[in-house]
């Protein structure tokens, strides 16, 4: 037995009978996947390191297989402006990361003493995470892609193919809700 996968697609292939050959269909893109390898080849190269780089590819695949791509005219540069697009997003994560890792860090420190505060803390989490499920699935994402991932207006309004004020009206929602979920929680 035979298998390849590529971004999704599974093909088996037998010499018995018993055995049954699977080809989930996949929205075809013209002109993008003969540029696979070479995206691959060209982020290896970038960032030194062959297993980022396909996780990098994979990624911007999903990100064309989800987009309207239909009317791309030149599907390679689009593919690596995709990819260039992905990778500054998630260098921008990693700092903003990094610094709210270092400022929670020296925050718990002053404060890991007292237990109430951490009790606290879990309630608040928890009151949240209940507070959230009762929005909408787009003002959970927006959310969460702003407040948790960092990532702009505009990188939402281009994820969800909607306008930067509609995230904005997505954001302030969820902000409302949550102040009134979550008005009597304060220490």
């Amino acid at each position: 037995m035979h298998c390849f996968c590529l971004i999704g697609s599974i093909t088996i292939h037998a010499s018995s009978p018993q055995h049954t050959a699977m080809t989930p269909k996949l929205p075809r893109r013209h002109g993008f996947f003969e540029h696979y390898e070479e995206l691959i080849g060209t982020w290896t190269r970038r960032l030194r390191n062959r297993q980022q780089a396909e996780d990098l590819a994979h990624d911007t695949f999903v990100r064309v297989l989800e987009s309207d791509s239909a009317a791309v005219q030149q599907p390679r540069a689009y593919l690596h402006q995709t990819a260039r697009n992905i990778a500054v997003d998630g260098y921008r994560r990693e700092d903003r990361r990094g610094a709210m890792e270092s400022e929670a860090i020296d925050h718990s420190v002053s404060s890991s003493g007292d237990p109430e505060h951490f009790m606290h803390a879990i309630q608040l989490a928890d009151s949240i995470e209940r507070a959230l499920t009762e929005l909408p699935v787009n003002c959970r994402k927006v959310f969460v892609w702003q407040k948790i991932e960092g990532l702009t207006q505009a990188e939402i309004a281009e994820r969800l193919g909607l306008s930067k004020n509609m995230v904005e009206k997505y954001m302030i929602r969820t902000l409302r809700h949550l102040r009134d979920r979550l008005d009597g929680l304060q220490p």
